[in-house]
């Protein structure tokens, strides 16, 4: 039986939701498979762990500025530099649990986990196959570090699999695979009663509007855009999703109490029924994916996602 590990870090859901879905995708096609899912930070550091998950989600709430300025720093100078000799440090830790686990591949939705996997394969001290599943649609150096020693990379669409190349990656070692998403969002849904229970109109045009959960695209931005979407767009539905960001939500809900439309509207709280959602939505508006210092929204239709 083949053994797997498949590390993440928690700064932020989408490393952990990737994580999720290639163990989804893995134990229902792979029965001869042993997969197990590790928070390589935790493990090696809850101290840490916790300090820096925190200091993350206080600026991606607060400050998002600072945390775009440095995630772009983090590719390159001196900031660039500490991270990747912590990680060295770190790795010596990880090296117990890799000889104790013994597995035949080691796949990383963080590039934390990578550099650390790709350390000790530099020093021969492991001999997994390691894959780096580069959970972001714009190219980031530090996933890069150590790529040597890494089998493969599987990115999220061909431009980025050409940056990789150019940075000196072999292209036999690139897939443009997309970014893993549950097999949820490939069923077919019966749009017809997913609207009856909405009791949304299917001759409509839907809306599929996330806030962006806790963290968003800051509160007046939100607030403007839902206002128009509610207000000033003739013939459509919109379904907002404010997540756990309770503030937002109420704020939702006075908008609504004084619009015209309020048939037209329907707001919810978190919910595990995205694919369903977007099976009858025409358009997503949705929080931005980190592209360096870009804040902009993300438009997208519905059959955009990987």
């Amino acid at each position: 039986m083949k053994k797997i590990i498949i590390f993440y870090a928690s700064y932020g859901g989408g490393h952990l939701s990737a994580a999720n879905s290639i163990n989804e995708y893995l134990q229902k096609n792979y029965s001869n498979t042993e997969v197990e899912l590790i928070d390589c930070m935790k493990y090696v550091s809850i101290p840490i762990e916790k300090i820096t998950t925190a200091a993350y989600n206080e600026m991606a709430k607060k400050a998002p500025w600072a945390w775009g300025r440095i995630y772009s720093d983090s590719q390159k100078g001196p900031l660039a530099h500490i991270t990747s000799r912590s990680n060295k440090i770190f790795a010596i830790k990880l090296l117990r649990l890799l000889r104790k686990k013994n597995p035949d591949l080691i796949i990383s939705t963080h590039p934390f986990g990578s550099q650390m996997c790709s350390y000790l394969k530099r020093k021969n001290k492991i001999n997994a196959q390691i894959a780096t599943i580069m959970t972001d649609f714009a190219p980031h150096d530090q996933w890069l570090v150590g790529h040597e020693y890494t089998n493969f990379f599987f990115v999220a669409h061909n431009k980025m699999k050409e940056y990789l190349i150019n940075k000196g990656v072999s292209k036999e070692k690139v897939f443009a695979s997309g970014i893993p998403i549950s097999n949820r969002f490939l069923e077919n849904f019966n749009k017809k009663e997913i609207f009856e229970k909405l009791n949304l109109d299917p001759t409509k045009k839907t809306i599929l509007f996330f806030a962006g959960g806790k963290f968003g695209l800051g509160k007046s931005r939100t607030l403007s855009i839902f206002k128009y979407l509610v207000n000033d767009l003739n013939n459509i539905q919109v379904i907002a999703i404010s997540g756990k960001n309770k503030k937002m939500n109420t704020s939702f809900n006075d908008i609504l109490k004084v619009s015209e439309k309020q048939e037209n509207v329907r707001i919810f709280e978190f919910v595990n029924n995205v694919p369903e959602l977007m099976a009858i939505s025409n358009l997503v508006i949705t929080k931005p994916r980190r592209t360096h210092n870009n804040r902009k929204s993300s438009i997208l239709p519905t059959n955009a996602y990987y």
